[in-house]
């Protein structure tokens, strides 16, 4: 396991605020559109953001220390290909299966049961072969706990309905996205992957859009502002710096960084919508805080016992 760096940490916060305050414009698009529609505009818009910012940075490169070796470029760019077209497909899959999740379930139990995530990567991890510190899964625990604070109200869940199903998919899904992108984004080009995989992703559901929906521009230009919103923000910059911040960031740790994001989704939802924290919620919070300062500081010490130990 590869030690958690600090600027990993601060990417993949930004990365659960952005999501967090992106899950009202998920919301409010589906007001307008079906769920293959929005999700296929805003990962298409996603790639659309960084492909100027690729092209511009790979020619000021090339003008700086000269064109690469074409058969190493040719190498490069299909390891990115294939790379980004499985974490696109995935991605395609966790996406939509949340999307659809809105049509029968509320947004407390989706929030909820998609930030399962967290739970599934150490298990997939140990699956894998991967060893967790104790201490990281004693932060899972607690960070479980703060989110069913945070989401779900002193009645329980009252019944698991279809939503509450698709959203579980959801998280399964976004486990293996995870752990996929802490074996794939080390040996390539981050924000080319990342581009590769929103084409990819977009590209999927459109055609999906087309077979099961029937899109409109009147009702896309209705949702506009969350598109926009979802897919410069959520997709192009956020997943972006997803991939880059894993670079840096053990993937159970990342997982527990990123369900942060019902934590800021809550909090966007009370400055945006108006809407303010109960105790219970501000429990919740206080809560998933503190595991993910814990399973920063239990990392460092586990690195330093096995430092010592010479394992």
């Amino acid at each position: 396991m590869h030690k958690t760096q600090f600027r990993g940490v601060i990417m993949l916060l930004a990365v659960a605020f952005i999501w967090g305050s992106s899950f009202v414009a998920q919301s409010v698009g589906m007001e307008s559109v079906e769920a293959f529609t929005f999700n296929g505009i805003r990962t298409l818009m996603g790639a659309a953001v960084l492909l100027p910012f690729i092209l511009i940075r790979d020619k000021l490169h090339d003008r700086k220390h000269g064109e690469p070796d074409p058969a190493a470029k040719r190498a490069s760019n299909k390891k990115v290909l294939i790379s980004g077209t499985i974490l696109g497909v995935v991605l395609c899959g966790a996406s939509n299966f949340q999307q659809f999740a809105f049509n029968y379930s509320t947004s407390g139990k989706i929030a909820f049961i998609t930030a399962f995530y967290m739970l599934f990567v150490p298990i997939f991890g140990l699956i894998l072969g991967k060893r967790v510190p104790a201490v990281t899964w004693g932060c899972v625990v607690m960070g479980t706990v703060g989110l069913y604070f945070l989401c779900i109200g002193p009645e329980g869940i009252t019944g698991i309905n279809r939503g509450d199903a698709l959203t579980l998919v959801c998280a399964v899904i976004y486990a293996v996205h995870i752990l996929l992108i802490e074996k794939l984004a080390p040996e390539v080009d981050s924000i080319k992957l990342s581009c590769t995989q929103f084409a990819v992703s977009g590209t999927i559901s459109c055609i999906l859009m087309f077979i099961f929906e029937k899109p409109s521009l009147p009702a896309i230009a209705a949702c506009i502002v969350p598109l926009l919103y979802s897919g410069i923000m959520s997709c192009g910059f956020a997943y972006t710096f997803q991939i880059i911040g894993q670079k840096y960031t053990e993937s159970t740790v990342a997982s527990l960084l990123m369900c942060m994001e019902s934590v800021f989704g809550v909090l966007c939802s009370a400055v945006l919508l108006k809407e303010t924290l109960t105790g219970r919620e501000t429990l919740g919070c206080v809560i998933m805080f503190a595991a993910i300062i814990l399973s920063q500081v239990g990392e460092q010490i586990t690195a330093k016992i096995k430092a010592k130990s010479g394992k």
